[in-house]
């Protein structure tokens, strides 16, 4: 590491332990077989691997391996059956429709019904949103609602093939902060083809609402997809932004999340360098630099924009 870049991220970790102090909490998502066994926080998806918009890093690969439900009934069902298997919420997800949204007025009564007869925490990725559906995902019971912030209009249209801009996104944001959904923007970098271009945007326009979490994600070359032979962004460039943001939102948690390269431990490390608050599937590197720095650790079996559970 050079010098500037080696004062960036002990910047970056002296703001975060000043703030938060010297805590991580590391997540493992339902989705995912990790050290024998499964998170418990599994996803569902509303529109099983249907995806109007079949982004090019995407292509509704990720949609294949969730629970699909297919009415508000079936939803409800499926999360009376998780929660017997020892499920502590849900991520309700599912693909878009052409102009961002997903169909969440045919499931409201489902979530409704999960909130009323269950003791699940609901997270939903919630897609461009307008102030009624908001409103009825916030009386429903909807916990909080996870979003992609794209900070560029050409990366929304080539990669996204969405014929909208940033300013929709930016209305979303206001839309949950004015429901008091919790918010917990995603910035997925290097989603233009690996490209860092509009990422540091991204975070500008983040930082003027009040999220609970920021969580960072990158570039995974799925195969299958237009981006199945790109190289995923360097680890440094990974850490640059997510110091940067740390410095422009100094009493914001900051997650790195399960979507991104997790075969290159060096993320990870870099991660628990400059201060990260939470990893989701941590490397063996990554928890071995954490107890270095005699930080305290703790473990959670959801996604990593939950709270973080009291002992």
């Amino acid at each position: 590491m050079n010098e500037e870049f080696e004062l960036l991220i002990k910047k970056s970790r002296e703001i975060s332990w000043k703030n938060f102090g010297k805590n991580i909490s590391f997540y493992h998502p339902g989705m995912f077989w990790y050290n024998g066994s499964w998170g418990k926080y599994p996803a569902i998806s509303i529109t099983g691997n249907d995806c109007s918009l079949l982004c090019d890093h995407c292509k509704a690969k990720i949609l294949e391996p969730m629970i699909s439900a297919s009415d508000s009934q079936d939803l409800y069902k499926k999360c009376v059956e998780l929660e017997k298997k020892g499920a502590k919420g849900i991520l309700i997800s599912g693909g878009s429709a052409q102009d961002g949204s997903l169909p969440w007025n045919d499931f409201i009564a489902g979530i409704h019904a999960v909130k009323e007869k269950t003791n699940l925490f609901i997270s939903i990725h919630c897609g461009i949103l307008d102030y009624k559906t908001a409103e009825k995902l916030k009386k429903a019971g909807v916990d909080q609602a996870l979003i992609d912030v794209i900070g560029d209009d050409e990366t929304l249209r080539d990669v996204y093939h969405c014929d909208f801009g940033v300013d929709k996104i930016k209305q979303t944001l206001e839309i949950l902060n004015k429901t008091n959904i919790s918010l917990i923007p995603h910035i997925v970098i290097g989603l233009n083809y690996g490209e860092i271009k509009g990422e540091y945007k991204a975070i500008d326009v983040i930082s003027k609402y009040n999220p609970e979490v920021v969580t960072f994600v990158s570039l995974m070359p799925l195969k299958g997809t237009p981006m199945e032979k790109i190289s995923p962004v360097s680890p440094k460039k990974i850490a640059r932004i997510m110091a940067d943001a740390r410095i422009k939102m100094p009493n914001i948690f900051m997650s790195l999340g399960c979507a991104r390269d997790r075969t290159n431990p060096n993320l990870d490390l870099l991660a628990v360098e400059l201060g990260v608050n939470r990893i989701a599937l941590p490397s063996d590197e990554a928890i071995e630099k954490a107890k270095e720095y005699g930080l305290n650790i703790n473990w959670q079996k959801t996604c990593c924009s939950l709270p973080i559970e009291k002992k």
